[in-house]
């Protein structure tokens, strides 16, 4: 199974700790993973960020819910334990705690009108259509903002590429080059790569150095296509890799590869060959500053455990 939405966490935390003992939120993760029967794999599925894994960031999330609503209480550093309120809600046998729930109490409520909408507002609207079987209600508050940025990077990406087919043939040359350059290959724009984009250019669009000294050199092909790059167009352009006398080369499209081109370069023994398709080219020129601007920056920042002895 999937790791399951933070809420489904709630009423199982709250039960754990109905000893009214002190709990850790070690101790939670290792409870949880066992009562949900979390797989390895699952455990250690991370969120689009990488920095923290999917599930320890709901559990997180869980504790802090039902600390705003006074059903969980801190008792020292990295401690807590269930409060009397917690208790009568117990008592009363729910079937399930989740923030309909929690809102019943002022301070929740309160919480909540300080902390962003349920209510996405766009670009997240469009996160609802695209994960229907995770609905934001669902996700903890940091994968929300996380998918808002994923929703944000897709549409950013796709005008990349709208932009590049609308652009002569060799403006993309050139990009490709820039692109390239930008992620450290050759050093300076200026000795590093060219483009060369003439007819008789044997099937190479550009070259490269692979580091500062120019100690190898890398053959670049670029192809500003709509439709899918298939086997023969990869084939063709290992054998001018051959007759440059070059063992390494990236080709790049606006559109994708066919399975058989991708299956093809794989097989390659003699030379290094890297293809890029058009999803992967929109990442690394967002990554890399290719065609982008800043905008704005979030800072997004948490609770340091060391400082405060939480584990």
């Amino acid at each position: 199974m999937a790791v399951p939405p933070f809420q489904d966490f709630m009423l199982p935390f709250l039960q754990h700790i109905s000893d009214g003992q002190e709990h850790r939120i070690t101790e939670l993760f290792d409870h949880l993973a066992l009562q949900f029967k979390l797989s390895d794999d699952e455990l250690k599925e991370l969120l689009p960020s990488g920095r923290e894994t999917r599930f320890k960031n709901r559990v997180y999330w869980t504790r802090v819910h039902l600390g705003q609503a006074k059903l969980l209480d801190s008792t020292g550093r990295g401690r807590f334990k269930i409060t009397p309120r917690g208790l009568d809600l117990l008592k009363s046998k729910p079937k399930r705690i989740d923030l309909k729930v929690l809102s019943q109490y002022p301070e929740f409520q309160e919480f909540r009108s300080r902390s962003s909408s349920d209510e996405p507002t766009s670009p997240a609207t469009s996160i609802a259509s695209a994960q229907p079987e995770l609905p934001l209600s669902a996700q903890s508050p940091e994968e929300q903002l996380e998918s808002s940025y994923q929703v944000l990077r897709q549409q950013l990406g796709q005008s990349l590429l709208a932009n590049i087919l609308k652009s002569p043939p060799d403006f993309f040359e050139q990009l490709v080059v820039d692109l390239l350059v930008a992620m450290g290959y050759g050093g300076s724009r200026v000795d590093a790569g060219q483009a060369i984009g003439q007819s008789n250019d044997g099937g190479i669009d550009g070259i490269i150095k692979e580091d500062r000294l120019g100690l190898d050199i890398v053959y670049l092909q670029a192809k500003r296509w709509e439709s899918a790059v298939g086997s023969p167009e990869v084939r063709n352009f290992t054998g001018s890799l051959e007759g440059h006398g070059a063992q390494k080369g990236v080709l790049i499209t606006t559109s994708k590869f066919t399975k058989e081109a991708i299956e093809f370069a794989k097989r390659l023994q003699q030379k290094k060959l890297v293809l890029i398709d058009g999803a992967l080219l929109a990442e690394l020129m967002m990554d890399f500053g290719v065609g982008v601007s800043k905008v704005a920056t979030y800072t997004v920042q948490k609770i340091d455990p060391d400082y405060f002895g939480d584990e």
